[in-house]
């Protein structure tokens, strides 16, 4: 496990800086639903009746002056897309970096295969979106232990579960992409993460293009969704399909590919 161990101590300063920073903004956010909860009932019938902008994030669904409604609103907005980005940025440099900083050629000499160092490097790529994840989960439900709020905690729990799902996925496929890559492509990997979160935008807008949850995770990670309890089981099957090709794809290039 030597390049597991390796990539995790790589990539310590920016796990500890992405995840003090989504953990941090999720706490304040929770720490001012008390202040904020007097005129929450006055916010949430505004927010239920401005049309599109209230569809296109939920809105409409979402009973914004509870502390489950507050939270999936602000605190989710704010760790699924810091999340997705995080991951995407992570996964695009675990393959190409290794060309791109012309260290491939050190590593690839020792008496390691390919796959077991793309295994060891996915791995250590799960394990820290798992960590920032349970990170944000401590801080988001620390903090409304604090206020001294009651919560579903049953509801809260999937939605961060989806949450994970959805990072782990997208971090898979960017981890996919970077085999084919000879540089490391954060821009790439950031675009990837945002036009997911814009085909999200568009289903709630439009219900012709209803198709996209399928391939979307922001689709069975949407708030709205979860606490309402709608069925997003062939959403989410589909979304760790395309994680699972995403990322072997990426295995199997990466073995057979002409390393710079």
């Amino acid at each position: 496990m030597t390049i597991f161990k390796k990539e995790l101590r790589s990539g310590a300063v920016s796990f500890l800086a992405w995840s003090a920073v989504i953990g941090g903004l999720m706490a304040v956010c929770v720490g001012m639903y008390p202040s904020m909860a007097g005129s929450m009932g006055d916010v949430s019938d505004l927010f239920a009746g401005m049309g599109n902008f209230s569809a296109a994030f939920g809105l409409d669904k979402l009973q914004f002056g509870t502390i489950l409604g507050f939270y999936g609103t602000e605190c989710g907005n704010i760790l699924g897309l810091g999340g997705a980005l995080y991951a995407a940025v992570t996964a695009m440099g675990l393959l190409a970096g290794e060309e791109g900083g012309h260290t491939a050629e050190f590593l690839l000499t020792h008496p390691v295969s390919r796959l077991r160092v793309c295994m060891e490097k996915l791995a250590a790529l799960a394990a820290m979106i798992l960590g920032l994840n349970l990170i944000c989960l401590t801080c988001g439900a620390g903090g409304i232990a604090i206020i001294k709020e009651s919560v579903e905690w049953g509801k809260l729990l999937r939605y961060h579960g989806t949450l994970l799902l959805m990072h782990l996925e997208i971090g898979a496929l960017c981890f996919g992409l970077s085999a084919f890559l000879r540089r490391g492509g954060l821009g790439l990997g950031m675009g990837l993460a945002a036009l997911l979160y814009f085909a999200g935008i568009l289903i709630n807008l439009d219900s012709g293009l209803d198709w996209l949850r399928f391939f979307t995770p922001y689709y069975y990670a949407d708030a709205a969704r979860v606490f309402a309890r709608e069925a997003i089981a062939g959403p989410m099957a589909a979304g760790c399909t395309l994680g699972v090709l995403g990322a072997g794809a990426g295995l199997w290039w990466y073995g057979r590919k002409d390393i710079a």
